[in-house]
């Protein structure tokens, strides 16, 4: 196989096999039914409570809209706690709901927020914090919850990266008031497009049902003033199959991450993410390395563009931090969140799918190598 003619992509969607999707969706050419909450729908919602062992779930047509429309459901008013180390949604659900991002820096240990610097970010403007998962990293729930109770906030955890995990026997969905899923195509475990609400307040369940579906109460009788968010029924299929074969996609990516772990070991300037939080298990969502240029002896964009040269697609991910973007007009300052911009700066995402050869594994590992060995 000629690998400088291959293209290896950041990742790759886990899919059914054609015929069991096919399968699944025949239904639908009897039924009429393709969206409005139909039977998949509820059969996907009802299966995601047993297997991510929580109270209750809402889906969505994707993960942005479960973000924001929770934070619509919780009425928040004013300050946010949250990290500008994240995907563009998290900040943007925060600012689209009217409120301010508050960014707390994050720790360097396994890049979630630094819940030693949130204290001194609360003001009386302060009415959440949204911490996220990150990589599938889980945050440090215990003193986030004595925080937020202490000063009577809420917490919404974006986990979006968490699919799946555990943490001390309890689904890691099930902690804070609330936990947005994202089932994007690029996920652990996707829908296509698609996302997931967590919570246990039967009211909050009331309102996110309105909210998704245009404030509609009742055939005659609409209460609210509410968004189209409704996941369809052949998302909902997807995500049914999808689920079947999980367990055995996240085995088959643990493989891949300790083929990288095996073949990165001892390369200088490299830090592999080999942190995982007591009593937590792995989803092996992705492969994030930093690379200390002075050590490495390149920076992380020369070995991303490198990589490009060998068909080797990674990701600088998240790269540039949220309250670094340009659509903010400099309301916001990196400076506050060193540990944060540091880590953007350095932080590389390798490929890592359930499907990813292992010939392919020790490619990417032996072209790293060849790039810090300056060949």
């Amino acid at each position: 196989m000629d690998k400088q003619n291959e293209k290896i992509y950041v990742t790759q969607s886990s899919m059914p096999t054609y015929e069991e999707y096919i399968e699944a969706i025949k239904p639908l050419w009897d039924s009429h039914w393709l969206t409005n909450m139909g039977e998949k729908h509820q059969q996907l919602e009802q299966q995601l409570k047993t297997f991510l062992d929580v109270p209750e779930v809402s889906l969505f047509c994707n993960g942005h809209m479960a973000l924001e429309l929770l934070i619509q459901a919780m009425g928040l008013e004013g300050e946010v706690i949250t990290t500008p180390f994240t995907f563009a949604s998290t900040t943007h659900a925060i600012v689209r709901n009217g409120l301010t991002p508050v960014f707390c820096d994050i720790s360097r240990e396994d890049y979630t927020m630094d819940v030693s610097k949130i204290e001194d970010l609360i003001t009386e403007k302060t009415s959440a914090i949204l911490p996220v998962h990150v990589y599938g990293n889980l945050c440090d729930v215990e003193e986030i919850d004595r925080i937020a109770k202490k000063y009577q906030l809420k917490v919404i955890y974006d986990a979006a990266h968490a699919f799946g995990i555990h943490y001390k026997g309890k689904g890691m969905a099930s902690y804070g008031d609330a936990s947005m899923l994202s089932f994007h195509a690029t996920k652990v475990f996707n829908t296509i497009e698609g996302g997931a609400v967590c919570f246990r307040d039967p009211e909050i369940g009331k309102k996110l049902y309105q909210l998704k579906n245009f404030g509609i109460q009742s055939e005659t009788e609409v209460t609210g003033v509410g968004a189209n968010a409704k996941m369809n029924e052949f998302q909902a299929a997807m995500g049914l199959c999808n689920l079947r074969h999980v367990e055995e996609e996240i085995a088959k990516r643990q493989k891949v991450f300790e083929r990288y772990m095996e073949g990165l070991q001892g390369v200088k300037g490299i830090k592999l993410p080999e942190y995982v939080r007591k009593g937590a298990d792995r989803n092996y969502a992705y492969f994030p390395v930093v690379i200390e240029a002075e050590a490495y002896g390149h920076s992380r964009d020369e070995v991303y563009n490198r990589l490009k040269e060998y068909g080797i697609y990674s990701r600088r991910y998240f790269y540039p931090l949220t309250n670094e973007f340009s659509c903010f007009h400099g309301r916001y300052d990196s400076e506050c969140t060193p540990v944060a911009h540091e880590i953007s700066e350095g932080i590389l995402c390798l490929p890592i799918y359930a499907d990813l050869e292992m010939e392919n594994v020790d490619f990417i590992c032996n072209t790293v190598k060849k790039i810090w060995q300056g060949q």
